[in-house]
């Protein structure tokens, strides 16, 4: 079991236009989402959380321009369990590691996965990120979602990387094959949040957090799409309701793909093969962000996985058949 040691941290943030008008603890959740609602509500009741140099009520509502300011001692919230799980890294240095995530990997421990996940894993071959919030992991990917990801090995690595993620200054690419014949790129831009029966799930809502998704055509098959899609915010799920919204879901998505589309006249590996195909067919295949001790740009790329190479060569080999 590793608990980890506390670290001094001093933070600060503006309360941007689009946040005006909501509470303090809304507020802290969306300027330090690398912290628990729990801590932050911890830290706004014992003052280590002030605003304008004054405590607040958790319920208070904040202004454009007020200023957030953080000075604590950040103890560890939970005990994790150590675990020798295999890790695909890309980079390390002694301010970063990338990661390139399998399918079916859980990145951090919760409801039903409270072991076997990356965080598991990455604290067994890198004890000391027990001292850091989340243990350095600073975005994620959903279970089934595949490619590169980076962990902060240091307090400053992982301030520099949620500012840059704040201020959309980290670059993340995805691509993705999805029902229907995408005609070209496009932006969407649509708040996401809760939703209101299956909680389990994002969806649609005029109040909900921004939303941005950039996507193009990467190849047109004759039911189908390979996409590119680069985020310009990062919302739980965000590419695959996105996708969904505009009746383009994610192939093998079980949460957003609805029903099982088999083109006409298919082949029976392309049919065998969409219909085992039980992941949403979406990959991060490339990250670029700013090195947060060098200030060098960098960049990298993994391949996709080989179950996405081969319902791609499928779908090629199912629309030279069709013509």
């Amino acid at each position: 079991m590793i608990a980890g040691m506390s670290t001094q941290i001093s933070l600060q943030a503006e309360v941007p236009e689009c946040l005006s008008g909501k509470r303090l603890d809304q507020i802290a959740a969306q300027l330090f989402p690398e912290y628990s609602r729990a801590r932050l509500q911890i830290w706004i009741k014992n003052g280590s959380l002030m605003v304008n140099s004054l405590q607040l009520r958790p319920r208070d509502k904040l202004e454009t321009g007020d200023t957030l300011a953080i000075n604590a001692e950040l103890e560890p919230e939970e005990t994790w369990v150590s675990q020798d799980l295999p890790l695909d890294i890309r980079y390390e240095d002694e301010h970063l590691l990338v990661i390139n995530k399998g399918a079916n990997i859980v990145v951090h421990p919760g409801a039903g996965h409270s072991d076997g996940t990356l965080l598991n894993g990455l604290l067994f071959y890198c004890p000391a990120l027990a001292d850091l919030p989340r243990a350095g992991i600073v975005h994620r990917l959903d279970k089934d979602t595949t490619g590169l990801m980076v962990v902060a090995k240091s307090l400053t690595a992982h301030s520099s990387l949620v500012k840059q993620l704040q201020l959309r200054e980290v670059s993340r690419e995805y691509e993705a094959v999805v029902q229907g014949v995408l005609t070209g790129g496009g932006t969407i831009d649509k708040p996401l949040g809760r939703h209101r029966v299956n909680r389990k799930k994002r969806t649609v809502v005029l109040e909900g957090q921004e939303a941005i998704t950039h996507y193009r055509v990467i190849h047109r098959f004759r039911s189908h799409t390979h996409t590119q899609v680069n985020l310009e915010t990062g919302r739980t799920h965000q590419i695959r309701v996105h996708m969904a919204d505009i009746n383009c879901p994610i192939v093998g998505d079980p949460l957003y793909g609805g029903r099982l589309q088999i083109p006409a006249a298919s082949s029976q590996d392309l049919t065998e093969c969409l219909t085992k195909f039980k992941r949403q067919a979406l990959h991060a295949r490339k990250l670029g962000l700013i090195h947060p001790h060098s200030d060098e740009p960098m960049t990298w790329e993994v391949d996709r996985p080989a179950d996405m190479a081969y319902l791609l060569n499928q779908l090629a080999a199912d629309t030279q058949i069709s013509k």
